[in-house]
């Protein structure tokens, strides 16, 4: 995905034509969150299947397998999709895997807090479409409606495990956000967790795909990514901050992780914000 972000509506005429298409599980290279305000959609992720009715919101990380197919119900579909790089949403892209990671489909009330949620996409829209659009305005309409997301179903650590697997991975998510900026090893997060590197590295595949050290990392340079974008600090001190003593590992691990030294990422995402 080259753009920063986009939004658009998929409607009862596209779930339509869509019906004797067949659909291929598949990974996306960007993050996408679906509003469904009608219709339904047949979602399978994290190796289950499950039909979800609107008014529902569907999160799918970058990189997950998955197939979505989107549906009519009652004669009728209106779901946004919303896709966006990661980087767009550095500050919270973390918080939102941990919201996320063991409810993919979270169904919502049908009340006022649903038309806030579509009327935040229908201006996210319009000022995407604008001649020069506003990302920051984009940013803070987005960040609004997670809120909202968050206070109208919050996380509730003791009634989303459904395992102890999920639960230990909650926990290390929460250790992880407090230590993250620390030059500390994997047995680290493991003494924390009462557990071996060994089962903290099985629980982290079992629940991401991942390992412990590749949830650690991609951690750091998240918040790599947000100083980057969001401060004038020099490659060096980025690095050292999230726990790189040397700028050349560091940059290393960004470019092996991206594809693009910091100084390439900070200058493209500048490019794009600025447009």
């Amino acid at each position: 995905m080259e753009q920063l972000f986009n939004i658009f509506k998929f409607t009862t005429e596209d779930a339509i034509a869509l019906e004797d298409k067949h659909i291929e599980a598949h990974v996306h290279d960007f993050e996408e969150m679906i509003i469904g305000a009608k219709g339904k959609i047949s979602h399978f992720i994290d190796f289950e299947d499950e039909t979800v009715y609107a008014p529902f919101i569907s999160f799918v990380t970058r990189g997950k397998p998955h197939l979505l197919r989107p549906q009519t119900h009652n004669g009728e579909c209106d779901l946004w999709v919303i896709r966006f790089r990661s980087e767009f949403m550095s500050e919270v892209i973390f918080k939102m895997y941990g919201y996320f990671h063991n409810r993919a489909n979270v169904t919502l009330p049908t009340n006022e807090c649903f038309g806030r949620l579509t009327a935040l996409c229908e201006m996210m829209h319009d000022e995407i479409n604008r001649p020069s659009p506003g990302l920051v305005v984009i940013k803070q309409l987005y960040m609004t409606l997670l809120t909202i997301i968050n206070h109208e179903n919050p996380t509730n650590i003791e009634a989303d495990a459904a395992n102890s697997a999920s639960e230990t991975y909650t926990h290390f998510l929460h250790i992880l956000e407090e230590n993250y900026r620390r030059n500390v090893k994997i047995s680290f997060y493991a003494d924390k967790l009462f557990m071996s590197e060994r089962n903290l590295n099985i629980v982290c595949q079992e629940v991401m795909q991942q390992s412990a050290g590749e949830i650690i990392e991609t951690r750091k340079l998240t918040e790599a990514k947000n100083l980057l974008i969001n401060s004038n600090k020099n490659i060096a001190e980025i690095g050292f901050e999230i726990g790189y003593n040397e700028k050349a590992y560091f940059s290393k691990v960004f470019k092996r992780k991206t594809g693009q030294t910091p100084t390439a990422f900070r200058r493209e995402m500048k490019a794009l914000i600025t447009e």
